[in-house]
């Protein structure tokens, strides 16, 4: 059987090997501290699998995070100069291929579809051919992996540093923004643990007045957004604002529809992923990928439909959710 742990492994020394090209790439002036950053980052891949086990400690995971916090927060990550092809190569590379450079990109989603969809119910000597209940994540990384070699094939490029350094590269374009959604997702976590959702729902029951459904909808939909924008996930935010308003209130004494109320409560959390640099990989890695001159330029172009969505999420859940 093929482990998902296989993939993660796989993952965690793609970071290890990236790291060991920064550690000795002096064209970048914080090479050690880039090095350090992607290095921890891959070892916590492996390391997380005996903690899975019970074989070790979970403590130097959570001192890696915290020493990856700084050297992220005190800018000692950089960027490097990759040995890869020029951008005049790419351009004219480009120009050759033309939509034939989309192949590679959708050779990924393919295979993940294959293996979900139909590798899944293959088995040898009894056993299923992929972990059960791991099969889309499998899927990804064997899509990855066919997609570069695919990607390989279509721009006639034989050495495989190339796409190792080019990665490294986006690597360190992307920066320490790049892990920010996990750590938001753990920080949602955290404030369920401790009852945040618990503590604002008993707050928003004594201001509420009794019987104001539609100020209860805007109260949720507007508290979505606002601690979407405070963690930058929305996935995060769901827990404590249904845990507040969503289930006790909309659900239990105003009886509304549960998969209205849920699932256009979650889309109200996204109004305020399009306006938040919290949103790092929606938001601030496009605009360094791109090389905008303005970095917040994204969000200030999504604010105007950030707002007229958010109206629209309040009217849905009135309109149908009762």
């Amino acid at each position: 059987m093929i482990k998902a742990e296989w993939f993660y492994w796989l993952v965690g020394a793609v970071f290890l090997a990236m790291a060991a090209q920064m550690a000795v790439d002096r064209s970048n002036p914080k090479r050690l501290g880039s090095a350090a950053f992607w290095g921890l980052l891959g070892g916590c891949f492996f390391y997380s699998s005996w903690v899975v086990e019970k074989r070790a400690p979970a403590e130097p995971l959570g001192v890696a995070v915290l020493a990856m916090v700084c050297l992220g927060g005190f800018a000692l990550t950089g960027r490097g100069v990759p040995r890869t092809t020029t951008p005049e190569q790419r351009v004219a590379t480009a120009a050759r291929l033309g939509s034939k450079l989309f192949v590679p990109a959708l050779t990924i989603p393919l295979v993940a579809v294959v293996c979900a969809s139909a590798v899944k119910h293959w088995h040898i000597g009894g056993q299923p051919v992929l972990e059960e209940g791991s099969e889309t994540i499998l899927g990804l990384g064997f899509g990855a992996i066919v997609g570069l070699l695919v990607a390989m094939v279509v721009v006639r490029e034989r050495r495989p540093s190339v796409p190792l350094h080019a990665g490294r590269s986006l690597l360190e374009s992307m920066g320490w923004a790049l892990l920010l959604p996990q750590l938001l997702a753990v920080l949602g976590s955290i404030f369920q643990v401790a009852g945040v959702g618990t503590q604002v729902g008993k707050i928003t029951e004594q201001l509420l007045p009794d019987g104001q459904k539609y100020i209860a909808v805007a109260v949720y939909c507007v508290g979505m957004a606002l601690f979407t924008i405070i963690m930058g996930n929305a996935f995060a935010a769901f827990p404590v604002m249904t845990a507040a308003i969503g289930w006790p209130v909309l659900i239990q004494q105003m009886h509304g529809d549960p998969p209205v109320v849920l699932a256009v409560g979650m889309l109200a959390g996204f109004c305020g992923t399009l306006v938040t640099p919290m949103a790092a990989n929606f938001n601030l890695v496009p605009a360094a990928l791109l090389e905008l001159k303005d970095q917040y330029g994204p969000i200030k172009a999504q604010i105007p439909t950030a707002g007229a969505l958010l109206v629209c999420n309040i009217a849905i859940i009135s309109l149908f959710a009762f």
